[in-house]
């Protein structure tokens, strides 16, 4: 057994806000006298962040006999069957939690599989889950995991679970999934009302699964966002109803960070802005009731403010408008109520996984700075703009802020002949993380031991960089000095942070640097590289992915819709129809060889005639993209070399009616040879299966 001090584990578990369950030596038969009732845990059971002697339980057992708590047992057994039990404890479910449980099951040996079950004082007991600690830290096995994102419960289904689930059955025990890693957008907090949307959206009949108890209406009365901790617990029920996520769930660990939707749309810190809102909406109290549903809901080793077992010890706050001068000299607001909602959980964290993954997770919604795009004052350079691409030079200095040039920004910011008082010359560079959670980064990045630093992030880092300048004439009215951002909302356009890590990383000579991201409803591969020629050298450290929605609608199907075939020259840039009349991701040709092989496929419906007339110079840091990518991601290491698999399946417009998820689209696979320090990654790339379109 692992050298593991009771106290300690005493110490953690109330940290967590968990029950402690310590494993033995000895094992035995289970005496609880377990009987299976699924419905009386209607959510079902999962674990999460495991170590390599420790694992987090979790369940939810509502009553509603008026009582404020009870109590549960859990057990933990070597074996599906309960013969051989090596864990108990007695669990608290309360009200206050909105009935959920967490158990902290420590003592146990590393690189184990584990099976475990909640039972109630009546011997009604949960569906039985399975679980799996971590390797030690010198075992050589490699190590394989998947990465997800995006799930909206209203647009469609969890398909990619169920296929998920159905080759992890089938595969060698060597070839397992270890954990899932969950990048983001766990649930939508965004909803509408059968009133809000007739038709659907794009290809999908909405379902409305959610009504909040309270909510409020914002963008204009189309959506429903939560007002309360009840309204984001509404949500997390409903999506744990989900018999594909429950499945998954049960069979794997899964280590979560939160992206937007967890808490808020369009927020930063504890701010919304809404479109449609006049300024600023302070959202202090509603940050604190999403961490605190967050932590009801997912069995993840993160700390919240006490030490009070099971329940999350909420800090009072109050909804305080937040002014210019209540932000410090790096962007983040001091106002007492806004640092005590940001700061209420803290889900940054690190995870070893064996000899080969050292796990770094981030949290960039909750300390980043303002968007520096989102300001009034530069509408005025966009006024009468038809292609909605941000200039590549414009984006930096407003990235960059007094920092630009060695601390020598313009005066003025300029698109052609418009120009504006640069409003951001006095301000801090652009930055996700803020500066403690960057500081805790970078040094656990430069400390990492394992083969591989896997960077489990909520934020695609590779750019969004397009070509307008080589338009044909008289489409768009294109003025920008050279290339253009196609979006400008994740790690792809913050520049300067960017850079600081990565410049970190370099420094450091070290090498295995692997990036995993969500967000982007779309697969994407290629190359972590501070900066691309001509504005600098293409010197990559690490290389970076991006999954698939789970179930979300991706660009690719918005197109579909949004890009009339009438009087709308740049169609061609986004979407356009094959041989045989079937719509085609032309905005994987735009992004990954240039305008000019969009138009070509557009006119020719042929690839070979697209390629020929690429831009070999416009993103020499990507290998893949595909803007209609559903599914998931997997991750295998070992000492030699790192190997990404996209499993790409169709649409999920309707549940998969089998136990496979359905046919898949395509398969592809992206091997990377581990790299000496001063070296640059190389990555290869194969399509196992199926057909990738215009993606590579």
């Amino acid at each position: 057994m692992p050298n593991v001090d009771r106290r300690h584990f005493l110490k953690l578990a109330a940290a967590m806000g968990a029950t402690l369950a310590w494993g033995c030596a000895s094992v035995r038969p289970s005496t609880s006298g377990w009987r299976e009732r699924r419905d009386l845990y209607p959510q079902g059971v999962a674990s999460g962040d495991p170590d390599a002697d420790s694992v987090l339980l979790w369940t939810r057992r509502p009553y509603a006999d008026g009582r404020d708590s009870a109590m549960l047992i859990v057990e933990v057994a070597e074996d599906a069957a309960f013969t051989r039990v090596i864990a108990t404890a007695s669990a608290k479910v309360q009200a206050a939690s909105d009935w959920t449980c967490r158990v902290l099951v420590g003592h146990l040996p590393p690189a184990g599989e584990y099976w475990y079950r909640f039972v109630d004082e009546e011997g009604n007991g949960s569906r039985i889950g399975r679980t799996l600690t971590a390797p030690a830290d010198d075992d050589p096995r490699p190590a394989k995991f998947a990465f997800v994102s995006c799930q909206c419960l209203p647009e469609g289904y969890n398909n990619g679970y169920r296929r998920m689930i159905h080759e992890d059955e089938n595969a060698s025990r060597e070839e397992r999934l270890g954990f899932v890693l969950h990048l983001g957008d766990f649930i939508y907090e965004v909803v509408q009302y059968p009133d809000q949307v007739k038709n659907g959206r794009y290809d999908r009949k909405l379902t409305f699964p959610i009504t909040f108890p309270k909510g409020k209406v914002v963008a204009r009365n189309r959506f429903w966002v939560p007002d309360s901790l009840e309204d984001y617990r509404v949500c997390y029920k409903a999506y744990l109803l989900d018999p594909d996520l429950q499945d998954a769930r049960a069979r794997w660990p899964f280590v979560c960070v939160w992206d937007n939707h967890e808490i808020s749309w369009n927020g930063w810190q504890s701010i919304q802005e809404f479109a449609g809102t006049d300024g600023w909406v302070p959202g202090q109290r509603l940050k604190v009731a999403g961490n605190q549903a967050w932590f009801e809901y997912q069995p993840a080793r993160v700390l919240p403010p006490g030490s009070k077992l099971d329940t999350f010890n909420a800090p009072t706050v109050e909804d305080v408008l937040l002014k210019p001068g209540d932000f410090d000299d790096t962007g983040l607001g001091t106002e007492p109520n806004n640092l005590a909602a940001i700061n209420s959980l803290i889900i940054y964290r690190a995870l070893r996984w064996g000899r080969h993954i050292d796990l770094l997770l981030t949290d960039n919604r909750s300390f980043r700075s303002r968007d520096p795009g989102n300001h009034d004052e530069i509408g005025p350079l966009f006024e009468g703009d038809t292609l909605g691409f941000v200039p590549e030079e414009l984006w930096a200095q407003l990235d960059a802020g007094r920092a630009y040039d060695g601390g020598n920004p313009p005066a003025k910011l300029s698109i052609g002949d418009r120009s504006v008082d640069n409003y951001v010359a006095k301000a801090a560079p652009q930055s996700m993380l803020g500066a403690t959670q960057k500081a805790w980064f970078i040094d656990r990045l430069r400390n990492a031991k394992a083969t591989w630093k896997v960077w489990g992030n909520s934020l695609g880092t590779l750019e969004t960089r397009v070509d307008p300048q080589n338009l044909p004439p008289g489409i768009g009215n294109w003025k920008g000095k050279g290339y253009g951002l196609m979006t400008v909302y994740d790690w792809g356009s913050v520049f300067h942070e960017r850079a600081e890590i990565y410049d970190a990383v370099r420094d450091a000579g070290m090498t295995g640097l692997v990036i995993v991201a969500g967000d982007r409803h779309s697969f994407w591969a290629g190359y972590a590289a501070k900066g691309l020629p001509p504005n600098a050298p293409f010197e990559p450290v690490g290389v970076s992915f991006v999954g698939g929605s789970m179930s979300s609608v991706g660009s690719a199907e918005a197109n579909e819709y949004t890009q009339k075939k009438e009087n709308n020259p740049t169609r061609a840039l986004y979407i356009a129809e094959d041989k045989d009349g079937r719509p085609q991701a032309t905005q994987n040709l735009t992004l990954r060889h240039g305008v000019r092989s969009a138009f070509a496929y557009a006119e020719s419906k042929d690839v070979q005639k697209a390629l020929a007339v690429r831009n070999p110079e416009l993103a020499p840091h990507l290998t893949f993209v595909d803007n209609g990518g559903h599914g998931y991601a997997t991750v295998r290491c070992d000492a030699e070399k790192m190997v990404t698999e996209f499993v790409c399946i169709p649409r999920p417009i309707a549940r998969a009616p089998g136990d496979d998820g359905g046919p898949l689209r395509y398969r592809v696979r992206h091997e990377v040879p581990l790299w000496k320090a001063g070296e640059p990654p190389r990555m290869t790339q194969t399509v196992v299966e199926g057909d990738v379109g215009l993606s590579v």
